[in-house]
């Protein structure tokens, strides 16, 4: 069975527990992102679903684009076969080339999500 770790508190975002139980995928939903570093530290998901959000000048010293830079960095170093979908809400996509440029993400999806879209995500990911 694999692992799908979600940091997504949109509450646009749908959650897909149906389509993981199908594709044989065991989904952790977190609420913060502490308590997602806490599970990392136990187990290394072979999936991440994180919500982009840009980071409006909340760094006075530059070093973070979003609310998932740190996650990011975090997910290399523990669990770096781990595939990375990264959603957003359509307002956030003027800034999620900065993001790009600094991780590897394998699939961008835009909010509102319908279940045949994380299906065909995550079936092209495995």
């Amino acid at each position: 069975m694999k692992t799908l770790y979600t940091l997504v508190q949109s509450p646009f975002a749908a959650h897909f527990n149906d389509l993981f139980q199908e594709l044989d995928i065991e989904a952790v939903r977190f609420d913060s992102a502490r308590n997602l570093h806490r599970a990392l530290q136990k187990q290394a998901p072979d999936f991440f679903v994180g919500e982009f959000v840009y980071g409006w000048g909340n760094d006075y010293a530059g070093a973070t684009v979003s609310n998932l830079d740190v996650t990011l960095r975090t997910l290399q170093a523990v669990a770096p076969q781990a595939k990375i979908i990264v959603v957003m809400q359509a307002n956030e996509a003027a800034h999620i080339d900065k993001l790009l440029a600094l991780f590897h993400v394998h699939a961008v999806l835009k909010l509102p999500i319908i279940q045949e879209q994380m299906r065909a995500t995550l079936k092209n990911l495995v």
